[in-house]
């Protein structure tokens, strides 16, 4: 089974608050609300990529030091198998709004569970949650 490199970001606004993406449609799974981020390319760090993804998807910047490792996931799918680093980041530069016409929440993270994730993202919340 082919293992897939997926870097995530927990987005955390002034008030303690966290970014979640709802994927669009045409995507698999869309509808489902995630963590933002993307897939690593060959040759590109998992920073790196969520540096370029938040740009591309958020239109907003970040530093490598600005995220912080906090957890990930390692969940297999049908098809394949991902593997997700997600990193906390307080410090950006714009503000984010959905580039690829993808709807944002900026959610406590007692809500988290309010929205439908996909399978992967699930244990990402409660370490998230006891981290906040």
């Amino acid at each position: 089974m082919k293992t897939v490199l997926v870097s995530a970001v927990a987005l955390i606004d002034a008030d303690g608050r966290v970014l979640l993406a709802q994927r669009p449609e045409g995507k698999s799974m869309a509808g489902l609300w995630e963590f933002p981020g993307g897939k690593v390319e060959p040759g590109e760090t998992p920073e790196a990529a969520l540096i370029r993804e938040l740009h591309e998807e958020l239109g907003i910047d970040t530093q490598q030091s600005c995220l912080a490792p906090l957890t990930f996931a390692s969940h297999s799918y049908d098809s394949f198998h991902l593997l997700m680093p997600l990193f906390a980041c307080r410090r950006w530069q714009g503000v984010p709004h959905g580039r690829e016409d993808q709807e944002l929440k900026w959610v406590f993270p007692n809500r988290l569970r309010d929205y439908p994730m996909p399978p992967a993202d699930l244990p990402l919340i409660p370490v998230l949650r006891d981290w906040l």
